[in-house]
């Protein structure tokens, strides 16, 4: 298991832009956090990451979005299982017959998708919950934390930790530690 504490929104998409970097056709990555805790940006980030096609939302209403590759990488299938209530439901996407071809993600898949694959990722999006934030003021409010664990032999071997890098900082802290120039 590994965790990364991120700033803000923009760190969040970074860190999916380096999963994507691990990311091959077949892996399902379940995503689990609070409304707004940032599932959905962290999936714009493995989908900036894979280039594929279309703007990653949440796909709440739709449930299901596909978003082709632009390259020569695996296509990026988005699910929202937030509405979905029983097995029977999940079933009807027919998630298993893009799965080999596909990254899919899943939000709220916790306790649903598990039995698509044996090996898959598990991404738990925690932010603090203290105080009122005002809606537009939502996704940049406290840190994240982003605590990933691996399932199956997909993963055995693989350094999580080594190939996504220690804490991804804010543009402005890492051109800071970039010295001056002249």
């Amino acid at each position: 298991m590994s965790t990364w504490q991120l700033p803000d929104p923009e760190a969040t998409r970074e860190l999916g832009r380096r999963l994507a970097g691990v990311l091959r056709a077949g892996d399902l990555v379940v995503l689990t956090g609070d409304l707004g805790a940032g599932k959905t940006t962290l999936t714009q980030g493995i989908g900036a990451g894979l280039g594929v096609r279309g703007q990653v939302a949440s796909p709440t209403f739709i449930i299901a979005r596909a978003h082709p590759s632009l390259g020569e990488g695996p296509d990026l299938v988005h699910v929202d299982a937030y509405r979905l209530t029983s097995l029977a439901e999940v079933d009807a996407l027919d998630l298993d017959s893009s799965l080999e071809d596909s990254v899919t993600v899943v939000e709220w898949g916790e306790g649903m998708v598990e039995g698509l694959a044996e090996d898959r990722l598990e991404v738990t999006v925690a932010r603090p919950r203290g105080g009122l934030v005002a809606r537009d003021e939502a996704d940049d409010a406290g840190t994240r934390t982003v605590t990933i664990e691996t399932h199956g032999a997909r993963w055995d071997g693989v350094d999580l930790r080594a190939a996504l890098g220690e804490l991804v900082r804010p543009a402005d802290d890492a051109r800071a530690d970039g010295g001056s120039a002249g």
